[in-house]
């Protein structure tokens, strides 16, 4: 086994049960002490946009903005799809802390050393 977990989600207020569910997995894997990263992509790369993700709070769940502080706090690692982030206007000038914008090489190279997977 790796010890390695990725979460893409490619949702965000298209589908904020998706984002959400996502985030909350990548906390049960980080806290387990999974090297775990999010991949933040083609809807889901809004959530690197500061304040975006500020309002959604799907019921039975906390609150995205707080999911993803306490990820980040834990070490979990957000990556954001260049092509993604940038095909929908964004700008880096605007992304969240911790967040860092990579290009698909950076991801296989990640899920290519044993890194389990699932998408939301």
């Amino acid at each position: 086994m790796s010890g390695k977990f990725t979460v893409s989600i490619t949702s965000a207020k298209n589908d904020p049960d998706k984002a959400t569910v996502g985030f909350v997995v990548a906390n049960a894997a980080v806290a387990s002490g999974q090297e775990t990263v999010v991949f933040l992509n083609v809807e889901g790369s809004f959530l690197a946009e500061k304040g975006y993700a500020d309002e959604i709070h799907e019921e039975g769940f906390a609150p995205l903005k707080q999911l993803m502080d306490q990820f980040t706090e834990a070490g979990g690692i957000i990556w954001v799809c260049s092509p993604c982030y940038k095909k929908r206007g964004l700008s880096e000038d605007n992304l969240i802390e911790g967040a860092t914008i990579v290009g698909g090489a950076r991801l296989i190279e990640f899920l290519s050393q044993g890194a389990a997977s699932i998408t939301y």
